[in-house]
């Protein structure tokens, strides 16, 4: 008995399976490198001239995809995440504890700008405006949505999204060209996206080394193979990571 369990133990190990004993965090930030600019919004308050007027331009429309933060130069919307499923997902995100995940436009605004979908989720998408919005989605592993949200609908019409995606979704409204949106959708629970001051947890990793990638609509891949080493029961605290301005302008 003693020399089997020796022998499978030893074909596991020269195998490469490895299994964790238990689970930390990892906790970061990213920030601009430089001052922070002055960044217009996509729809000035009072604009009459925009399509929907009354609607649209009832307040001013954010630039989500330039959400940096003036006193913290923290950078919003930054996706951080795992490109696949580790072996040992935490027992208790095995499977995701929200069976949906809510996806509004208010003001003619997508909310939230950067969401986390996993494959086991339904998003479940909602207007507060008084006008007419099309939602329109560009998957490659999924099937494309491309409907017409009611004005005013806060039941919501469902988007399954059960293939976990290579890219970030881009999701679009035709009706208001400035309404854009990003969902990175994945079959695990090891995903975050930066807030208002740039900053980022995940939690319930399993301890080794991990790769994430960290993407930006704008710059595109920040870090496609960020390493990073979780211990178990501890918090790794990584630097904050600096950005140019220029990495954020169109080429």
């Amino acid at each position: 008995m003693v020399r089997f369990a020796w022998a499978v133990a030893l074909g596991l190990a020269c195998s490469g399976s490895v299994f964790a004993a238990g689970y930390g965090s990892v906790e970061g930030q990213y920030v601009l490198d430089g001052a922070v600019p002055d960044v217009p919004p996509l729809v000035k308050a009072g604009d009459a001239t925009v399509k929907d007027a009354n609607a649209c331009a009832v307040v001013a429309v954010p630039n989500d995809a330039k959400a940096f933060d003036p006193a913290s130069k923290g950078i919003a919307n930054v996706f951080v995440y795992l490109r696949r499923a580790p072996s040992d997902i935490y027992p208790e995100l095995k499977s995701s504890p929200n069976k949906e995940v809510v996806f509004d436009q208010k003001n003619c605004n997508f909310i939230p700008h950067g969401l986390i979908v996993r494959t086991d989720q339904v998003v479940v998408c909602k207007s507060d405006d008084p006008v007419a919005h099309n939602l329109h989605t560009n998957p490659f592993a999924n099937t494309s949505a491309n409907f017409i949200v009611q004005p005013n609908d806060r039941t919501g019409t469902p988007v399954k999204m059960p293939s976990p995606e290579a890219l970030p979704v881009k999701v679009q409204c035709d009706i208001h060209p400035w309404m854009t949106a990003w969902w990175v959708v994945l079959d695990h629970p090891y995903a975050a996206v930066t807030d208002k001051e740039g900053k980022f947890k995940i939690e319930n990793l399993p301890e080794g080394e991990h790769e994430f990638r960290v993407w930006h609509e704008e710059a595109g891949y920040l870090d496609r193979k960020l390493s990073v080493k979780v211990k178990a029961n501890e918090t790794t605290k990584l630097e904050a990571k600096k950005v140019k301005l220029s990495a954020f302008e169109k080429k």
